[in-house]
């Protein structure tokens, strides 16, 4: 019989959104993130059905990591995000 790990499955799903924050500036972030070892970043596109240039291309990040990651790497995940709440403001 195979064992399974189910701490393993279970997915932790965080959403992450800056006001007004540039498509450039999401990605910089997406790519630090995912240097993150199990840790999944998707961009959310804007949800809103009104086209304005000051809103962002972006509506949020959805960053995804198991349960049991490595507490390091929650370290790094929490370290990343805390450098752009410094930045650029709290997020939602």
């Amino acid at each position: 019989m195979m064992s399974v790990n189910l701490n393993a499955l279970v997915i932790c799903k965080k959403k992450v959104s800056f006001n007004n924050l540039p498509l450039a500036v999401y990605r910089e972030i997406t790519a630090h993130l995912q240097q993150v070892s199990a840790v999944e970043v998707q961009l959310m596109s804007q949800s809103s059905p009104h086209f304005d240039y000051s809103q962002s291309q972006v509506e949020a990040l959805e960053i995804h990591y198991p349960q049991n990651l490595p507490a390091q790497e929650k370290i790094y995940l929490e370290e990343i995000l805390s450098y752009y709440t410094q930045l650029y403001g709290d997020f939602k």
